[in-house]
């Protein structure tokens, strides 16, 4: 396998990649430049210079991964890459100590006026009275967003004396009272409460332009504003034009609209208390080294058949939801191959029921498993990232209860599947905690070890129906490691299904063969992504 690194990113990251696969640095590189050569690779690591769009994406087809050594994603297609099914990954916490410190570094550099002072002062000249700034304690900062670096500010702008006000809708109340704060539910009720505001949110459609000529108007006669996310969070223009007019008094800002083409940014020329830096906020030492190993961590563990910690196109998956059910995930998606491929027709709907101990956790995780299970049993190239995005696609409609009725398993997952066709049933559990089995088919009761190669040969329950099936499946060559033998609770129910676990693939024509013994009908050959 083969990684792509570009942009200016720690040689620490390739030495860890390296345990997993061949390395590539490339230095940034056009769109043209990059369709050219990514179909060779498996994975692919940027930062912010290189902007990786739908065309670089579907040229990438063998890409596994992306990882972007930074916190936001916004410069790739996390759409397509999803629908492609390649796995986004970022380092969320990486970079969250510098972010933070930078934040509270522009708010003292904006409101003591230290940029323009110092290079006054560079110039041999020494007007203090000029220069005269603003004190932060005791003045209320505003904070939209109170994630990992949101929080941080607070913490340090509290310890300067700050006031705290906080709108995030994603944040607990509790949360922010925690640290000292007053916790808003209406942005219409924040902006005029705060001196300072900053903003540490990602940039989507709610967060493009938040602040813009209409929330200025809303903000207290000489608020401050910074921005060390996102360039757009703030429109440029209209925060021009409220410095000019006095509305804002001052505002710090890393990040841009058009970056790199920070000349095209209105606030190079603006005429007022302005602090502009080259988006610094990640820009340490520590931060590049540790967003570099975070991400260069991920993208071996994927490549070497595991899981990444920070995928942001599949939050059902994330460490702290997967741990909980991480032993049922291969039975669930087992479930779902098997209920699949006993079935026939156009899927309707999928209904997910778990008892026992999963009643009471979070089956997000074994939701996901369980349409790639199905979804992948007739369609190529499903995985767990675009699984549900092609079941909603597909128009099937997922149920997904709990219950608290009493079962015999530590925790059973059922799966009921609906096609144009009819209902079939497969029902998964782990027995003694650890051991997986499929313990129903349909209305057959069961404990059956998943394995790659099965036959499954429902029958009349008549004597020697098991030697003849055997003998047909021994004269192919083919290895019996298994079978089960089970018929409905019903002493008077003459049909019973054999479930044979065997060491190869099993072609149409032994089906047929084994189909055409008296008493045999509809046998058939299913394939898991069982571990053998």
């Amino acid at each position: 396998m083969k990684v792509l690194i570009t942009d200016k990113i720690n040689e620490a990251a390739g030495r860890i990649i390296e345990k997993a696969a061949e390395v590539e640095y490339l230095p940034t590189m056009t769109e043209d430049e990059l369709v050219k050569i990514i179909p060779q690779y498996d994975a692919l690591m940027v930062r912010s210079q290189t902007k990786v769009t739908s065309r670089i994406i579907e040229a990438g087809k063998n890409l596994k991964i992306i990882g972007r050594a930074g916190v936001g994603v916004d410069n790739i297609d996390v759409e397509v890459a999803t629908q492609k099914g390649i796995i986004v990954v970022n380092s969320p916490d990486g970079n969250t100590m510098a972010a933070a410190e930078h934040t509270i570094a522009l708010m003292l550099a904006m409101a003591r006026n230290i940029a323009p002072a110092a290079e006054s002062t560079k110039q041999g000249k020494w007007d203090r009275s000029k220069f005269t700034g603003c004190e932060l304690y005791k003045k209320t900062l505003g904070i939209v967003g109170f994630g990992k670096i949101g929080s941080h500010v607070a913490e340090v702008a509290t310890a300067l004396g700050m006031k705290i006000v906080v709108f995030d809708p994603y944040a607990s109340k509790e949360m922010v009272e925690k640290l000292g704060g007053e916790y808003v539910s209406d942005i219409n009720n924040f902006w005029a409460k705060c001196d300072f505001i900053t903003v540490h949110v990602p940039k989507n459609k709610e967060t493009l332009n938040l602040i813009n000529k209409d929330t200025i108007a809303k903000m207290k006669h000489g608020v401050r504003l910074v921005n060390c996310a996102r360039g757009g969070i703030i429109n440029e223009r209209d925060l021009k034009e409220a410095i000019e007019n006095g509305q804002v008094a001052a505002a710090a800002i890393d990040v841009y609209e058009n970056e790199p083409n920070i000349q095209e940014c209105p606030l190079i020329n603006c005429n007022g208390n302005v602090v502009l830096t080259p988006h610094l906020g990640a820009s340490t030492q520590e931060a590049q080294m540790n967003v570099a190993i975070d991400v260069a961590e991920q993208i071996k563990e994927v490549l070497s058949g595991g899981s990444a910690s920070s995928a942001v196109n599949i939050p059902s998956l994330r460490p702290d939801k997967l741990e909980p059910v991480k032993d049922y995930m291969q039975i669930a998606e087992n479930s779902g191959e098997l209920a699949m491929q006993i079935s026939q027709g156009v899927i309707k709907s999928i209904e997910i029921s778990a008892q026992g101990d999963l009643a009471d956790l979070d089956i997000q995780p074994l939701e996901v498993a369980v349409l790639k299970g199905v979804l992948s049993s007739i369609l190529e190239g499903v995985n767990y990232v675009n699984a549900p995005i092609v079941a909603k696609k597909r128009g099937i409609e997922i149920i997904s209860t709990k219950s608290k009725t009493k079962c015999s398993f530590t925790g059973l997952l059922t799966i009921k599947l609906t096609t144009d066709k009819g209902t079939k049933t497969v029902a998964g559990a782990l027995v003694a905690k650890d051991i997986p089995r499929i313990v129903k088919i349909n209305d057959y009761e069961t404990s059956i070890r998943p394995q790659k190669h099965m036959i499954l040969v429902p029958h009349v329950n008549k004597p020697s129906m098991i030697a003849k099936v055997a003998k047909v499946i021994g004269e192919n060559n083919i290895n019996i490691g298994s079978m089960n033998v089970v018929q409905k609770n019903d002493k008077h129910e003459t049909e019973s299904i054999m479930v044979i676990n065997i060491d190869s693939e099993v072609c149409p024509i032994v089906l047929e063969e084994i189909g055409q013994i008296d008493g045999v009908h509809n046998p058939k050959y299913i394939k898991l992504n069982a571990q053998e």
